[in-house]
């Protein structure tokens, strides 16, 4: 309504703060190491994009091919783990999911169809789960241990926290997660972006480049 500056005289200023970092090396949420991995594009791709009109430079470059065998290998290193395959775009997680043949979960899934998935997710009779942006809150997969993003919403900072917060829910080994983008595009300067509330909270980002 455009009084959204009236807010702090309604509810009052942040009483107290404590950065992520502090409250894992208490004990409170899950110890997490946060990977960017850099990847490049194809010759074909380095084309279409150099060539592409500039509001649709950061979809092909989210959309990078290259991020499947990025995100393979991935699982293979936590084959053990309870994982979470993230992404903004729906052609791009249906595009995982007939590579994987993991299921996914959609804004248009049904909410019955959605329980049984993350029950399923939960007993782990499946490790891993394509999710879209109905993960960012709202979901309770505590055993989840490592995320992979491969697309978000361009320079969101509170997508990127709420992500995060998928895989801190205390548990007795630390987790993961990763961030594929494509190197030298508009969508490594988004992901910087979106970086630097985590930077706030004390993570920091280990830099990758190729695959994993």
């Amino acid at each position: 309504d455009g009084r959204e500056d009236e807010v702090f005289s309604l509810v009052g200023p942040k009483r107290y703060d404590t950065p992520w970092s502090e409250l894992a090396s208490s004990g409170y949420i899950a110890t997490a190491y946060c990977h960017e991995i850099r990847l490049q594009f194809s010759d074909e791709d380095e084309i279409r994009y150099a060539l592409a009109a500039k509001g649709g430079k950061y979809r092909i470059a989210a959309e990078n091919p290259r991020k499947i065998e990025a995100a393979k290998r991935i699982i293979e290193k936590h084959k053990d783990d309870s994982i979470l395959i993230i992404g903004q775009y729906l052609t791009q997680l249906e595009l995982f999911r007939k590579e994987f043949g993991y299921p996914i979960i959609t804004g248009s899934t049904p909410n019955k169809k959605r329980e049984e998935l993350y029950d399923a997710f939960r007993k782990k009779d499946i490790h891993v789960l394509i999710v879209s942006k109905v993960a960012n809150s709202a979901i309770d997969l505590p055993d989840a241990s490592v995320a992979i993003q491969i697309s978000g919403t361009f320079g969101s900072r509170q997508e990127e926290a709420q992500r995060l917060g998928r895989i801190l829910r205390p548990k007795d080994h630390d987790s993961h997660f990763y961030t594929l983008i494509t190197e030298y595009t508009e969508e490594e300067t988004f992901a910087q972006n979106r970086q630097k509330f985590l930077s706030e909270q004390g993570y920091s980002y280990s830099i990758e480049k190729g695959y994993v």
